[in-house]
Formats: C-alpha cells, sequence, structure tokens
C-alpha cells in the first residue's frame, strides 16, 4: 500500500504540474496552498479532468481555474448555509409552538411516548429520540444560557427553548416520530405533502452539515431523491428513461425545497447570489465551459426562470 507523506509546497506545486495543471506564479500559489490546504483543493480537480480513467488536467487548466471553482464552492457554502439557517430555525419554531400547545411546555409533559406514534413498528425508535433529546438536555441543559436560565429559575426546560440545543437532524428525526396529525399540522404550514416533508428534512439536514462544516456542496448527491414536482414540469427539464435528469437528488433538488420553503423576497435574492457566483466562475475559467458546472450540480440552462413561478 502507498502511504501518503508529507509534501512542501514546492512538491504539492510539482505533483499538479505532473499531472498537467498549468501554474504561472508559483509564490502566489504556494501562498494559497498554504492557507487553503493542498487536499481541499485538489478535490475540486474532477472537473477539471480529462475523464475518469485519464485523471489528468484538461489541456490549458490552470491553478486559478482550479482555486476558481474552489472559491465558487465556498461562496455557494455560504449563501445555502445562511438560508438553511432560516429555514431551521422556522421549523424548530414551529415544531415547539404546535407541540408546546397541544402536549404542554414542560419536558415530562412534551416527551410523553404517548405523544408520538403509536404504530409498535416505530416504538423502539421513538424510545431512541425521547432518550437523545433528554440527554441533550443532561448535557447541553447547563452549557446555553438560555436553558440553564430555565433549569435554575424554574427547573424544566421548555420546548421552545430547548430546540436551540438540538441539530437539525435530530428534528429530523423528531418530525419521524410525530403522530400522523402533527405531521400535517406542520407541513401544511409549506403547503407540502407528509411525505415528502420528511423527505426534504433529511436533504435540508445534509446539505446544513455539508455547509457547516465546509465540505464539498455544489456536486453533492444526497442518498434520497425528491419527488417530481411543478418545477421539473415547468422549467421542461429533460427525461431520461421516465426520470427527470436534474432536480431530484442533487444541488438543484435542494433549490427546489427552498423554493417551496422560503419566503418568495428570501428565494428570490438567493438566487440572485447564485447567478452571480455563476457568472463570476464563468468569467474565470475557460478550460471547461459554464454548462459542464450547470450539469455536475443538476442545474437546467434556465434555472433563473424558477423564481417567476408561484
Amino acid at each position: 500500500m502507498n502511504k501518503k507523506e508529507f509534501k512542501t509546497l514546492d512538491e504539492q506545486i510539482n505533483v499538479f504540474k505532473s499531472k498537467g495543471l498549468t501554474i504561472t506564479d508559483n509564490e502566489k500559489t504556494k501562498d494559497i496552498l498554504f492557507m487553503e490546504n493542498y487536499f481541499f483543493i485538489n478535490g475540486y480537480r474532477y472537473l477539471f479532468m480529462n475523464s475518469i480513467k485519464d485523471k489528468r488536467f484538461i489541456y490549458g487548466t490552470t491553478f486559478d481555474e482550479l482555486y476558481a471553482l474552489f472559491t465558487f464552492d465556498r461562496n455557494l457554502r455560504n449563501i445555502l448555509f445562511k438560508n438553511l439557517l432560516i429555514i431551521e430555525n422556522n421549523i424548530k419554531s414551529i415544531i415547539s409552538y404546535q407541540l408546546s400547545k397541544k402536549y404542554g411546555y414542560k419536558e415530562k409533559e412534551y416527551l410523553k411516548e404517548s405523544n408520538f406514534t403509536s404504530d409498535n413498528k416505530e416504538k423502539r425508535r421513538v424510545e431512541d429520540v425521547i432518550n437523545k433529546m433528554k440527554r441533550q438536555i443532561r448535557v447541553n441543559g447547563s452549557k446555553h444560557t438560555a436553558t440553564s436560565h430555565y433549569i435554575s429559575n424554574y427547573g424544566y426546560i421548555p420546548l421552545w427553548i430547548l430546540v436551540k440545543v438540538l441539530s437539525f437532524g435530530l428534528i429530523n428525526e423528531l418530525y419521524g416520530i410525530l403522530k400522523i396529525e402533527d405531521q400535517i399540522a406542520l407541513a401544511e404550514n409549506y403547503n407540502i405533502d407528509v411525505k415528502d416533508m420528511e423527505i426534504y428534512l433529511s436533504l435540508l439536514a445534509n446539505y446544513r452539515n455539508l455547509c457547516a462544516h465546509e465540505d464539498i456542496v455544489f456536486n453533492h448527491k444526497s442518498q434520497r431523491y425528491i419527488d417530481d414536482t411543478k418545477f421539473h414540469r415547468m422549467l421542461n427539464i429533460d427525461i431520461k428513461d421516465g426520470e427527470y435528469v436534474y432536480g431530484k437528488n442533487d444541488i438543484f433538488a435542494l433549490i427546489i425545497i427552498l423554493k417551496q420553503m422560503l419566503i418568495k423576497d428570501k428565494f428570490d435574492e438567493m438566487m440572485m447570489e447564485i447567478e452571480n457566483e455563476f457568472i463570476d466562475f464563468d468569467n474565470k475559467v475557460e478550460s471547461i465551459s459554464i454548462s459542464k458546472l450547470y450539469n455536475e450540480m443538476g442545474f437546467p440552462k434556465n434555472y433563473m426562470e424558477i423564481i417567476k413561478f408561484d
């Protein structure tokens, strides 16, 4: 097995050059590699490779172009992340309001097993989610100002405060064990089907964590697929073997979800920011076309038309 050994900045540059990458300013490149990490930047090379088998860079590809994709993805993450946080906060607020109103505001009330699905197949899942929430109360209750305030002054943490320390992933799990009428009550706020909402929350949590941990986002494919929507049809997205080729488990699928869950002004603003990033990338890169980036991300060329649709 080949060992991955430490390489100096000069050695890192030589590896890039040996694979056909054009580097015209060694000192500038070393500064970037030192600050940004060779491993992270190298993770974007696939869009610029000749093929899966021929892993050399497309002739004429420059380090500046590779770095342009790196910065494009960083900016995309930041745009998506701030909007995902809005959705996360909205979902937490709605769930905590609905459950507190119906079942009570003390943990011994809102965490009763009888408040959740009675499906015997889900019994273990219900117990697991409740235990995770109780653990968050034990572990994080005294670490946050709001939760510690309620524990110290009232002896309990209401759900609208507890959600502050719950991950989006756990909120997704919580939705999955709610009684069907409570799931409907949440989904109806967005005019989304109950089953679709469960898939949407899963994808939202997935992309939210990728953004938070600065993973590669632009070409990420989720394990779950969203169902066909009116937006697939209205954008006239290509169909292959009976399935839409874009907007199912890619970044554009996330865009379709956000279209349904963000207020119009916020969504339109987000799309304008994303379009500006595409324009900036296209101005900096010549070795590949912008269409290749669209395809990798699952964006149809007419993606901006989604703003016009209700």
